[in-house]
């Protein structure tokens, strides 16, 4: 499936080996069953039917890999260090106050003690504040709320995630 108009970067994906297509996907989204079904449903002919499929995916997900997905995210405020992803994601964090920083951190840790699990946002375009204010507002959230928002939110990383391998030459 080359044909001309498959992007290059996704006529690679389509013929990579196996294991190195489901590292790929894993490092775009940690969750395992994620990444399998993406990966049996390959070759792709459009990033569009792959980024359906992720969709897809993503909406047949349960708790158990929700969780899995999401321990694969840092903190907003705190990237892995050495991880240019999560760094680039969280942009909008390098350049906030000390005290928007410290703020952050209490409100991160007051809604992982509450949902269990770090807050997830679409960080990409977002700013410290914009960033700060969601986790204000969705920290009344009930619990399965919540789970829907960051089911929302981890399907837009990952298809972001997604555009950067398509787009990869």
């Amino acid at each position: 499936m080359t044909s001309t108009s498959t992007p290059p970067g996704l006529a690679r994906f389509n013929a990579l080996e196996e294991h190195a297509a489901f590292t790929a996907l894993h490092e775009a989204c940690a969750s395992t069953a994620w990444a399998k079904r993406l990966l049996a449903a390959r070759p792709y002919a459009t990033p569009e039917a792959l980024y359906a499929a992720s969709d897809a995916a993503m909406a047949e997900l349960t708790a158990q890999d929700l969780a899995e997905a999401m321990a694969g995210h840092p903190p907003i405020g705190r990237p892995k260090p050495g991880d240019p992803t999560s760094a680039r994601e969280q942009r909008g964090m390098a350049g906030a106050s000390d005290a928007l920083k410290a703020e952050m951190l209490e409100l991160n840790l007051a809604y992982q003690e509450k949902f269990g699990h770090v807050f997830l946002i679409c960080a990409t375009g977002r700013t410290g504040e914009q960033m700060r204010d969601a986790v204000r507002e969705r920290i009344g959230n009930t619990p399965e709320r919540e789970r829907e928002i960051v089911r929302t939110e981890l399907g837009k990383i990952n298809r972001i995630r997604l555009a950067r391998i398509v787009e990869e030459d």
